[in-house]
């Protein structure tokens, strides 16, 4: 499983504590390999933002009916319907009519945006993506949470068939698998992330909701060794026809086609040291804190 570097003690007086309740509710969606709620992960990091804002209402998404449906939805649940369930959650939550700040660890950012995209009421209003794959991922070079057969024949799977339709529909990783050298491919059989991207079809919805974010925070790991590439947490990918150079996000297809209206779109873009997914207290608090006590 994805072990999120926390550390713990607090690394901060308590007079720097935010002392305001009036905030706006937290949405937090795990990634590939975690659950809502496992204590060493999202229930650690929903701890540290209820010491630091108190009273604020933080809400760590599951998927399905019990912690393993949750935890299986990140390898097998297509995001389509993960998407479609949380819509309906957030619009049936009456504490969320005002408005709420979502945060996205790993897949959960791109799942955000399209959350973000299809389902405009209640309003999001800060989107952070940590460790996010915006625009996908060509290798899967480390397999969180699953033995080395299992991850080796998902590796084989998405390299040979990511795009026949039972693998589409069979593992969550092949619909925001994007082959650089086979756009075609890609744009013609990914049933997730193409769409959210606007890479086939313009959907006219997706950039107008988008621009009604206050801001849009990706944060990218710079030794992560399960992205690849790293670029792709910050909206970049890799040249069409090349898997070694990459684009910036503002060389891409999808920025200067203006695909998505990213180029309106208020963006934040933070660094952080580590792995996927390695943050410490004080790295937290410092960078993601600030945007979530903004009312």
């Amino acid at each position: 499983m994805i072990k999120m570097k926390i550390l713990t003690k607090s690394a901060h007086s308590n007079d720097a504590r935010h002392k305001s309740t009036d905030y706006l509710p937290v949405v937090m969606w795990h990634g590939m390999g975690d659950s809502c709620c496992f204590p060493f992960s999202l229930g650690s990091i929903k701890k540290l933002i209820e010491q630091q804002l108190p009273g604020i209402q933080v809400i760590s998404l599951k998927i399905g009916n019990s912690l393993i449906d949750d935890y299986e939805s990140g390898f097998f649940i297509h995001p389509n319907k993960q998407v479609q369930e949380v819509c309906q959650f957030l619009q049936n939550n009456p504490q969320l009519a005002g408005g709420y700040n979502a945060l996205g660890f790993s897949q959960g950012g791109q799942f955000l945006r399209a959350v973000a995209q299809r389902c405009p009421s209640p309003a999001m209003v800060n989107l952070i993506s940590l460790g996010g794959q915006h625009q996908g991922v060509f290798g899967l070079p480390n397999c969180p949470s699953l033995s080395s057969k299992t991850c080796e024949y998902f590796r084989k799977l998405l390299n040979y068939a990511a795009y026949e339709t039972w693998v589409q529909n069979f593992l969550v990783q092949a619909t925001y698998w994007h082959d650089p050298l086979n756009e075609d491919a890609y744009r013609a059989g990914s049933s997730f992330l193409a769409d959210i991207n606007n890479e086939m079809n313009v959907n006219q919805s997706y950039s107008y909701n988008l621009n009604k974010l206050k801001r849009f925070v990706m944060v990218k790991f710079l030794n992560d060794t399960i992205v690849q590439p790293l670029e792709s947490q910050w909206f970049g990918f890799y040249t069409p026809g090349s898997d070694k150079q990459v684009l910036p996000l503002s060389k891409t297809r999808i920025f200067m086609e203006h695909r998505l209206g990213l180029d309106t779109v208020h963006m934040d873009f933070l660094e952080c040291e580590g792995n996927h997914l390695q943050f410490t207290t004080k790295w937290f608090i410092q960078h993601i804190i600030p945007y979530l006590a903004e009312n």
